[in-house]
């Protein structure tokens, strides 16, 4: 495809995703928070021995784009890609209401699915691998998310949500499997090992620490470890990251799609509309 009918596709299919029903969009929203977190819960895995930071980020960045694979390829509902939903509203396929109205429930249904994968990981023994080891790393991500400056957490959101829409429309652009996970897997390096902020992710990410640091079987290893969990509430988590990470995702994802609405379709059609 064309960087225009790319463009024009993912508009068509926002027409699609404003008309689905409640319990699909939610169901579909929570599949797909569980499918990032799995992302986020193999990245942890693989990197929480490792003592280089920038290995340990690069790691997690080969391993973590799985779970936005498994989201596209399976058609799940993820709120940080539908962020290109806006260029749709721009062109009059749908409504902002519609457009709200979409947001709303698949970011709900992130939020329940995520959360829910966070707590099962922390209570049922995920953490426990390298004898704790996990549960401490998880902690100290969690910390360092939660301790974002605002202003901060926003900008890293925003540039995080460029990189994923960017590969949404790539993932679109290839023919068949193995082109679409090469094209989603690129970007998608890139903004973790960066430390860009993605809202889903830390959907997982800061409630699973604060679930060990709740846990009783992990609770004194993260003690242990000198690491201070004062910014492990659920406020601060809501308030501190998740909603400047949100708002600049949305950002973000308005920016690239802007720049693929007017670069490639509405400046195409203007410039045809003056030949004639």
């Amino acid at each position: 495809m064309s960087p225009q009918e790319l463009t024009e596709a993912n508009m068509d299919g926002a027409v699609a995703k404003v008309g689905g029903s409640t319990w699909r969009l939610l169901l579909l929203g929570v599949a797909a928070g569980l499918f990032i977190g799995i992302g986020a819960v193999a990245s942890s895995t693989a990197a929480h021995a490792m003592g280089d930071a920038g290995l340990a980020r690069l790691v997690s960045g080969l391993v973590f784009p799985i779970g936005l694979c498994m989201v596209v390829l399976l058609g799940a509902e993820l709120f940080t890609g539908n962020s290109l939903m806006v260029t749709a509203a721009l062109s009059g396929k749908i409504t902002w209401r519609g457009l709200l109205r979409n947001w709303t429930l698949v970011f709900v249904g992130n939020f329940i699915g995520a959360v829910s994968l966070a707590a099962l990981m922390a209570y049922f023994g995920q953490l426990s691998i390298g004898g704790g080891a996990l549960a401490v790393y998880t902690t100290k991500v969690a910390v360092a998310k939660a301790s974002l400056p605002w202003a901060n957490a926003f900008v890293l959101g925003i540039f995080c949500n460029i990189l994923v829409c960017a590969a949404v429309y790539m993932g679109l652009s290839a023919k068949d499997i193995a082109g679409k996970v090469l094209a989603l897997f690129l970007p998608i390096i890139a903004f973790v090992t960066a430390g860009f902020e993605h809202c889903v992710a830390n959907m997982y990410y800061i409630p699973a620490g604060i679930f060990a640091n709740l846990n009783s079987v992990y609770s004194e290893l993260i003690a242990g470890a000198g690491i201070g969990t004062a910014a492990l509430n659920w406020g601060a988590f809501l308030w501190n990251n998740l909603l400047p990470v949100t708002l600049g995702n949305i950002v973000g994802g308005a920016i690239m799609g802007l720049i693929m609405y007017y670069g490639h379709v509405y400046g195409k059609r203007s410039t045809k509309r003056r030949k004639q």
